[in-house]
């Protein structure tokens, strides 16, 4: 067990207060790994917070630059970041919040020919990504290195998330198989996206790496949770492991990693 500061002590006081987390719980987060796919919509709220809580490496991925169209509802960047690498913009904010933490910022996209390596660091990943073609890819990556992980996705006034274990629970692709075909889903500058949809959907993706990492809880585990915001209705639908998944069935086809062709929907 570390030997915490004062200023620690005080910091992360209602984690310890928490029965769930305690002292041992919050030692846990301090020793935990979180990658972040995406430094947008999804991927700000849940850096802050994961960077609040004490995670104690936190990587982040984005090979896009902060643009104005973004500060809508990426809530990591500011006006003055127009222009920088979001990852490195992100990574300011987080360490501002807590310079307890080991921040990672890959200023890159990731594909087939990178991911394993970069994912393989960590505990957790949490997908905050804006298509589907990287989302697959993500999914696959994780199955394949058997890394956890959480899948976050948003439009309009809808967000929905679940949380994929892999070998024990289903993953994305048990639930719809392959990526649409490209131009099928229309794009957040196309059908627009209520900024704090982002932040509500961020969050809860977070909470779940904070209760993967200390125990506390069940995980959205074969429960698909989906809300609209227009009339706040949330439900929670049972989802089941396809035997005959591609990836992660009983006969498994995909056994490599592919880059699939990028659909264009923005998600985050």
């Amino acid at each position: 067990m570390r030997d915490y500061t004062e200023e620690q002590l005080e910091r992360y006081s209602r984690h310890i207060l928490l029965n769930d987390v305690g002292v041992e719980g919050q030692e846990r987060l301090l020793d935990g790994k979180v990658l972040i796919i995406g430094a947008g919509g999804l991927g700000s709220p849940a850096a802050l917070y994961l960077a609040a809580a004490g995670v104690g490496t936190i990587g982040i991925v984005d090979g896009d630059r902060v643009d104005i169209s973004n500060l809508q509802r990426q809530i990591a960047h500011f006006t003055k970041d127009v222009g920088v690498w979001k990852a490195d913009s992100a990574a300011e904010k987080m360490r501002a919040i807590n310079p307890d933490v080991n921040v990672i910022p890959y200023n890159k996209y990731l594909f087939a020919s990178n991911i394993k390596e970069i994912i393989g660091k960590y505990d957790f990943v949490i997908d905050g990504t804006d298509n589907f073609a990287a989302k697959f890819l993500i999914n696959d990556a994780c199955i394949l290195g058997n890394i956890p992980f959480s899948h976050g996705g948003i439009l309009r006034f809808d967000g929905q998330t679940f949380t994929i274990n892999p070998n024990e629970s289903a993953c994305l692709r048990c639930l719809f198989d392959k990526p649409p075909p490209p131009n099928l889903v229309p794009t957040c500058s196309e059908a627009g996206v209520l900024g704090a949809i982002a932040g509500m959907l961020g969050t809860i993706q977070a909470a779940e790496a904070l209760k993967f990492l200390t125990g506390a809880g069940e995980l959205l585990n074969n429960k698909l949770l989906t809300f609209n915001a227009l009339d706040m209705q949330f439900r929670t639908i049972t989802v089941n492991k396809n035997e005959n998944c591609p990836i992660c069935g009983h006969n498994p086809t995909i056994t490599e990693l592919v880059d699939a062709e990028q659909a264009v929907c923005d998600l985050k």
